[in-house]
């Protein structure tokens, strides 16, 4: 039995791909997968773990090879109580019923690492004081996204195509992310690094430029075929590039605004893949890892909508309003993208209120944090 114990609460891409990876290291895994949801789990305990593939469609994948998982629960209680760090790589939108599920179940002393955060920390902690359970002693981390490109191809498999070179991250409260960094690193495949607070965090997911603003601009031929091409290199464009590029400075805006460091979403992805592009077009077109994936959304309730628009677009622009800041690009996504699904998506994404930061001035922001 290994001395690193984790549970990893969630089924999907990222969740099947954190419990494959962390238990190829050597990390005891206990592994959540809903009740009714059960494809994935029963093809593990039938396989006897997870397989992630040499190749697929005749592209080289990464982490190849097969891993026996310590447990399988489809438990919260169990999972909760096999360890006392939580993972949770789950969409935006499942994480406040899954943690109002888990929440009985905790202990105080235990950290809840989301990925990626989306803000979540601050939802999860106002629901804790909402329901009565403010005198647990938890430490929430936002991760700004997961640690792989990947995906489940079958059940059981995977295939892995990309790896970030570290992952950037902040804890809730904000003034203990040092040490929330130093119980999690032992635990995760990459070098974790500290960001100031959990809205930096947000600000930086590096999906908040290119998911929403491509599949938005493309949304015709992406209906139209079916997703059957290749997204980052067919969506991408010099027009659409230049738009990304006055996005990206909207966000950069709101971040200095709220006195934070942001970078730009072109050097992010540059130190995240290890890449040194010259521009956004160049990234997209040119990537290694981005250029393994031949498939695109097949229309707009894909999660680049569905999700990165809720979760992402819709906070920031949250903040460039208590910050009195014009976001006309942001504007547009959020129009359109509420258009194509007939969602309100302002009323009904991640706001400040949801967050618990309704009344709060931006001069005390930050403070909200710690």
């Amino acid at each position: 039995m290994s001395s690193l114990r984790v549970s990893v609460l969630g089924a999907g891409n990222a969740g099947l791909t954190a419990a494959y990876h962390l238990s190829r290291e050597g990390v005891d895994v206990c592994l959540y997968g809903a009740p009714g949801f059960d494809l994935q789990l029963d093809a593990i305990a039938q396989q006897g773990g997870i397989t992630a593939l040499a190749a697929l469609e005749g592209e080289a994948l990464l982490l190849a090879g097969h891993a026996a998982l310590h447990t399988l629960t489809r438990s919260l209680a169990a999972a909760a109580a096999f360890a006392d760090i939580l993972l949770l790589p789950v969409p935006s939108f499942a994480q406040e019923a899954l943690f109002l599920a888990l929440l009985p179940h905790l202990r105080s002393g235990q950290l809840i690492c989301l990925m990626p955060g989306n803000y979540g920390s601050l939802v999860l902690r106002r629901l804790q004081r909402e329901h009565g359970y403010a005198a647990l002693d938890l430490t929430f981390v936002d991760c700004i996204s997961i640690p792989w490109a990947t995906r489940i191809v079958a059940p059981a498999q995977l295939a892995i195509f990309g790896i970030k070179r570290h992952l950037p991250a902040a804890a809730l409260p904000a003034s203990r992310t040092r040490a929330a960094l130093a119980r999690l690193q032992p635990l995760l495949p990459l070098p974790l690094t500290p960001l100031g607070n959990v809205l930096e965090a947000g600000l930086e997911n590096i999906n908040f430029g290119g998911h929403p603003l491509l599949t938005i601009c493309s949304m015709g031929l992406l209906e139209n075929s079916g997703g059957r091409f290749s997204f980052y290199r067919d969506c991408c464009s010099p027009g659409v590039a230049r738009a990304a590029e006055q996005l990206d400075t909207e966000r950069l805006q709101v971040g200095a605004a709220l006195g934070l460091t942001l970078r730009s979403e072109l050097a992010a992805m540059n130190d995240l893949y290890g890449t040194q592009f010259d521009s956004v077009l160049a990234l997209n077109r040119q990537s290694d890892t981005h250029s393994k994936l031949h498939s695109a959304p097949e229309g707009p309730q894909s999660r680049y909508i569905s999700e990165d628009v809720p979760y992402l677009l819709v906070p920031c622009h949250e903040l460039a309003r208590l910050c009195g800041l014009a976001t006309p690009i942001l504007d547009a996504c959020l129009n359109l993208a509420g258009a194509f699904n007939q969602t309100d998506y302002r009323r009904h994404g991640r706001t400040l209120a949801s967050m618990g930061l309704a009344s709060t001035p931006p001069v005390a922001l930050l403070a909200a944090l710690d």
